[in-house]
């Protein structure tokens, strides 16, 4: 009866990446809950994980079944190294140094499953706030605790630097309007052996008649949709619970300082497709184009490819064969002046229901992503903002279908 009484008093944690290569488990007593989840918006958080941020709580298991592993190594910063899946890129840990005694380890709160426990974590600080320009995805994190309470938002590392309010967010300045999108704007992940260019797409799509314009275009603006993202394989393949993405064309692609001379060879173009992307990406290393540097993929499909840097593990693409013109962009490797968020070049989709909602249903990022939902919903009218074409296209479609 003890033993049984013991195991109804605790919990496996289990975090493990998408290709399911490696999985590591730990037992937690329900008395420990909420395990406390720290945020990090720096901008080499950023480059790392191609999200807004990177999130981890320590992890409460052995740390012998992580050292004892073949997990990637790289070496983020002087005393953190990241480990991660060197077949699909999935994060998993962060290894701190702690001077002559034995590292700590913390895990990213993306790897791990979803279990029935509503109270199994609680966002405890934000930190490096300050590096986001514009407040980056915190307006709309302050809210996610379960229990009610609020993180403390920092704009260095925690207890240094600006503290900010977590209930108010009107210190970030609005997005300039209008504010001028230069020619090229960098991809680049941590390591930067990912660096490619964004050629403006907004001016481009100016140019064009509306019925001619992506879906992803605002037909307003010209400017890109950015997409709020819960989907199982996006969280494993980036460690974070929520993901951003963006959409371009790949004919707006192109690596830095390109020319636009007629006599390259067709090496030196950018691919027009996927189709042509994978294959330039698969070719043998003695004809592959080394501007490509370290960018590779995994097939978490038969058709979909997820691209990202094989030495950071940094998210890079999402590539699907049925839409062969279009790549998903991973929003934080965008380098941009005016704030993380990239407002000159992205039309968000505040408050609407995520994409892949289906995947967090009954588990304990439910109740993160509803809050998350609400808050963004809150701080866009809170900015006077309206309504994203996007989600009033997916409304309109939802109230005709009640009618029916």
């Amino acid at each position: 009866m003890a033993d049984q009484a013991d195991k109804n008093d605790s919990i496996e944690l289990v975090a493990e990446c998408l290709c399911k290569a490696h999985r590591f488990t730990a037992q937690v007593s329900r008395s420990a809950l909420p395990l406390s989840a720290a945020y990090c918006h720096c901008d080499s958080c950023r480059r790392l994980t191609g999200a807004l941020y990177s999130t981890y709580i320590p992890w409460p298991g052995s740390y012998d079944a992580i050292r004892a592993s073949s997990l990637r190594r790289y070496k983020f910063s002087e005393s953190i190294t990241a480990l991660s899946c060197g077949v699909c890129s999935g994060p998993l840990f962060a290894e701190t140094a702690a001077g002559s005694d034995a590292p700590n380890y913390g895990v990213v709160t993306g790897a791990l499953t979803n279990l029935a426990v509503p109270n199994l974590l609680k966002i405890s600080h934000h930190i490096f706030v300050g590096d986001t320009k514009d407040g980056g995805a915190t307006p709309w994190l302050c809210d996610a605790n379960p229990d009610g309470t609020r993180p403390q938002v920092w704009g260095g590392h925690r207890g240094q630097g600006q503290e900010y309010s977590s209930t108010e967010h009107t210190h970030w300045p609005l997005p300039i309007a209008n504010a001028p999108v230069p020619e090229e704007t960098p991809v680049r992940c941590h390591c930067g052996g990912v660096d490619l260019v964004l050629r403006n797409p907004i001016a481009d799509f100016a140019a064009k008649d509306r019925s001619e314009l992506p879906g992803f275009v605002d037909p307003s603006s010209n400017k890109l949709l950015g997409l709020f993202d819960c989907c199982d394989s996006c969280r494993m393949s980036s460690g974070v619970d929520i993901f951003h993405w963006t959409f371009v064309l790949l004919e707006h692609l192109a690596f830095p300082n390109q020319s636009q001379s007629s006599t390259l060879s067709p090496q030196a173009s950018f691919p027009k497709s996927s189709i042509e992307l994978k294959r330039a990406i698969s070719a043998p290393s003695e004809t592959r184009d080394p501007r490509w540097g370290t960018l590779t993929f995994y097939s978490s499909s038969p058709d979909v490819q997820r691209y990202f840097c094989s030495r950071c593990s940094a998210c890079v693409f999402y590539a699907a064969d049925e839409r062969p013109d279009t790549l998903d962009l991973a929003i934080g490797l965008l380098h941009t002046k005016n704030g993380s968020r990239a407002e000159e070049l992205v039309s968000w989709e505040f408050g609407a229901k995520m994409t892949w909602r289906q995947d967090v249903v009954s588990g304990w990022r439910e109740r993160l992503i509803e809050s998350v939902e609400g808050a963004a919903d809150a701080w866009r009218i809170e900015r006077g903002l309206p309504k994203n074409w996007r989600r009033i296209q997916k409304e309109e479609k939802e109230t005709a279908a009640k009618k029916e």
